[in-house]
């Protein structure tokens, strides 16, 4: 059970590695948006069962309009001739009902955010800061708190994404987790020690992401470069405000996009992140990061080793962070070998054992 296929990003390659292990999973998920290409890389082809929520006007275009009725919509998945459900969830996929006789296992990329620890983002990125509007988006989050904590008791257990996520899952739901790495692409993601003098950023061009703020750093550097990779409903906003040292690229096909990011000097990166798959790609190919000093990539990233931290999302802390970077040196090998720690074999190999394990614990204590 996934919360959503409409992307290709990095819980869909969690799903990818699942599926690598176990070839026999029936797929279930609000809603299936995936192009065939994206289908047979995550999926392998199969066909996804979805909820009612495929069928609305305008789910394809923004599922998100419909974030009231997730949590109905997830409960009307029938389950119940499945002795093992697995979910991957950073929304609603964990709250699939269940019984007694059947073990769920939840990988959990974060509790939802928008309704806890990006509440109140959420809620000015929307416009929704005040008025009748307000009132009404506080009264569903609200809703949405209350039905997320309760239905964290239909998960047998947990396995969280970072170190970082095992805590929030503690804080929020009061259970334990255990931390289980996503798998990284470090084969096509290869070492590159020969390069460029311009810096990349990549992700999903939405406000958390805070590419803006990248952008508005580089705008006060105009002397350096900054490559901006990806797509979404920022872009518009991005060009407007970035200066002529920096390259919007949008969205690139894989093999470019690796080899943009092997050539980079550096790769930023200032989102509070769970994990953070691309940045560890970015080490796979012995670049160095300059990032925030927060969430997933402070236990994927080393201080002075394989990039540096800034301690505050705002342009002066980023670009003061890429000036101590240029005085510094990175060992390329040194790099590579800090991402060799996520591969993807690792993960599939933990991920396995781990949801054997608890079968055998599971069927005894049935």
């Amino acid at each position: 059970m996934h919360d959503w296929y409409y992307t290709s990003g990095g819980a869909e390659k969690v799903i990818h590695s699942i599926n690598n292990i176990w070839d026999d999973f029936d797929h279930y998920s609000l809603i299936d948006f995936l192009s065939k290409k994206d289908r047979d890389f995550i999926l392998k082809g199969k066909n996804v069962s979805t909820s009612f929520i495929q069928k609305l006007p305008t789910s394809k275009i923004n599922h998100r309009n419909f974030l009231q009725l997730f949590p109905y919509a997830v409960e009307q998945f029938d389950l119940s001739d499945y002795d093992l459900v697995v979910s991957s969830s950073a929304s609603v996929a964990k709250g699939v009902l269940t019984n007694q006789d059947q073990l769920h296992i939840c990988y959990c990329h974060s509790p939802m955010r928008y309704a806890w620890d990006l509440y109140f983002d959420y809620l000015k990125d929307k416009n929704l800061s005040f008025g009748i509007k307000s009132i009404y988006a506080r009264k569903v989050l609200h809703k949405l708190r209350t039905w997320d904590l309760l239905s964290s008791n239909r998960v047998d257990f947990f396995v969280a994404n970072s170190e970082f996520i095992a805590k929030r899952i503690r804080k929020i739901y009061n259970r334990e987790a255990t931390v289980i790495y996503p798998p990284v692409d470090i084969e096509d993601f290869v070492l590159e020690k020969e390069k460029e003098e311009y810096y990349v950023t990549a992700s999903r061009l939405v406000s958390y992401k805070k590419i803006d703020i990248i952008v508005k750093a580089f705008n006060q550097m105009p002397h350096k470069i900054l490559k901006v990779v990806g797509d979404g409903p920022d872009l518009k906003k991005i060009k407007n405000i970035s200066k002529g040292n920096i390259q919007i690229l949008g969205s690139l096909e894989k093999k470019d996009l690796i080899k943009t990011i092997q050539k980079a000097k550096a790769f930023i990166y200032a989102a509070e992140e769970d994990f953070g798959i691309l940045p560890v790609e970015a080490q796979s190919c012995g670049t160095p990061i300059i990032a925030y000093n927060k969430g997933g990539l402070k236990e994927t990233v080393i201080d002075g080793v394989t990039g540096v931290f800034f301690e505050k999302q705002t342009p002066s802390d980023i670009a003061n962070a890429v000036r101590r970077f240029d005085k510094k040196e990175f060992e390329c090998n040194l790099i590579r070998k800090n991402a060799e720690r996520f591969g993807k074999k690792r993960f599939e190999s933990e991920f396995q054992s781990f949801v054997e394990k608890k079968i055998k614990e599971f069927n005894i204590e049935k």
